[in-house]
């Protein structure tokens, strides 16, 4: 088991730590809804050092980049950030990523830990471009600062101006006294803040300031747990959950991010996808009647026939309601539709919903 350089602040605090993605991760500290709240309401942070970051650099980077992704690499500019996927060249995905540009012939890939090998193996295969592939995973950690306080509670640590950074644009600069820090505006919480790349060393003095300048805050560390009940409230994708290599990215409802202008890894073949309509969709839903839905439970017709399954599902801690998402076959998958979630043995009833299940 890997740790990132943060393991001992965690420990520190009390945290329970579980194994993830070949790492010791906190799972949580005070407790998932406790931490949940936080973030909704004030500020809570997150140690997601064991993501991937990958650096591509030279003429041939947005060639390379246009190919192998499905979103228009050549929409950013230097210092915006762009949602993506990587096909499979089987119609599924490799994995979701960020694409940050940095400079015209420079970019930075940011992916899934539990995908890290694959995904680098997969990049490496592709590239018959004039550019280099660099592996950053064991430099960089990577700190998610989130809630709607968090750019009151940081700004006291940088000249950055949080509050006019706009939604997937980033800047670098000092931070807590640490040079070369980028700053990023994205989240996987719907709750607004700011993600924070700092090198491993400076990793746990940026946390401790972090946590001292959130004080007056409200400010709480938070585990891997009450991130997915965070990104599940706002409909957001888990690799291994709800997309993966046998999903498509217009089975997903990723079309937003899949664009036909250019020639990609799978194009063709998604775009017909899309004009014949897909056999199934990702669908949010909310139970009707009491029970939790969980990765795995069928979801069956009113005649007990299974019609799909489901991906992600939780008790909503902002809501208080039973929520999920799950495949099912498209003539099933219009909103507001009755669906059933069998749930040891019984059929529980569950209405079709367009996520977001939680609206600030």
């Amino acid at each position: 088991m890997q740790r990132t350089p943060l393991y001992d602040e965690h420990v520190k605090l009390g945290a329970k730590m579980v194994p993830f993605a070949g790492f010791e991760m906190p799972v949580q500290y005070t407790g998932v809804k406790d931490e949940h709240i936080c973030v909704r309401e004030a500020v809570g942070m997150f140690d997601v050092s064991h993501m991937g970051e990958f650096v591509v650099t030279g003429p041939g980077s947005i060639d390379f980049l246009q190919k192998v992704t499905s979103n228009d690499v050549s929409k950013l500019v230097d210092g915006k950030v762009q949602y993506s996927c990587l096909p499979n060249g089987k119609g599924g995905i490799v994995d979701d990523l960020l694409v940050y540009r940095i400079a015209e012939e420079k970019f930075l890939l940011v992916v899934n830990a539990s995908n890290m090998e694959k995904d680098w193996n997969w990049l490496n295969e592709n590239n018959s471009f004039d550019c280099t592939l660099e592996n950053k995973s064991d430099d960089w950690a990577l700190l998610a600062v989130q809630g709607p306080k968090t750019s009151e509670a940081l700004q006291s640590l940088t000249s950055v101006n949080l509050a006019e950074m706009k939604y997937y644009t980033f800047e670098v600069g000092e931070f807590a006294g640490v040079q070369g820090v980028m700053i990023s505006a994205t989240g996987y919480t719907g709750a607004g803040g700011f993600e924070l790349y700092v090198r491993n060393s400076d990793a746990p003095a940026v946390w401790n300031a972090v946590m001292e300048a959130g004080k007056d805050h409200g400010i709480k560390p938070c585990g891997l747990a009450a991130r997915d009940t965070l990104r599940l409230e706002m409909g957001f994708c888990l690799y291994g959950n709800d997309i993966d290599d046998t999903t498509s990215p217009i089975e997903a409802g990723l079309g937003w991010i899949t664009k036909f202008t250019k020639d990609f890894i799978d194009g063709d073949l998604l775009k017909k996808q899309k004009e014949d309509g897909p056999s199934r969709k990702l669908v949010g839903f909310e139970l009707v009647d009491r029970g939790i839905p969980r990765q795995g439970y069928d979801i069956v017709d009113a005649d007990g026939n299974k019609i799909g399954y489901v991906t992600s599902g939780t008790m909503s801690p902002s809501t208080n309601k039973a929520i999920g998402m799950g495949y099912v076959s498209t003539e099933h998958a219009k909103t507001d539709n009755s669906v059933y979630i069998a749930i040891r043995n019984k059929q529980i009833e569950a209405k079709i919903v367009r996520p977001p299940f939680y609206k600030a």
